[in-house]
């Protein structure tokens, strides 16, 4: 008696998006990154003359401006 063999093929989908695009995406919905508070908390800390002791409020003021800019 013969046995039938089936042959099993697996096919990856093409995916029209990069894998940076879906990165970028999701970084956008859980709001900003470290890096982009870093940089705008810099902004503000030049913006005020280079004065230190407020890294803290820059830091908060920074993470709010930017949630509230990708809404």
């Amino acid at each position: 008696m013969e046995t039938k063999r089936s042959k099993v093929v697996t096919v990856q989908p093409r995916v029209a998006i990069s894998a940076a695009a879906v990165t970028a995406e999701n970084a956008r919905a859980e709001g900003p990154t470290h890096e982009e508070i870093a940089r705008r908390a810099y902004e503000l800390f030049l913006a005020r003359g280079c004065r230190d002791g407020h890294q803290d409020d820059d830091w908060y003021q920074a993470e709010r401006e930017l949630r509230l800019g990708s809404q």
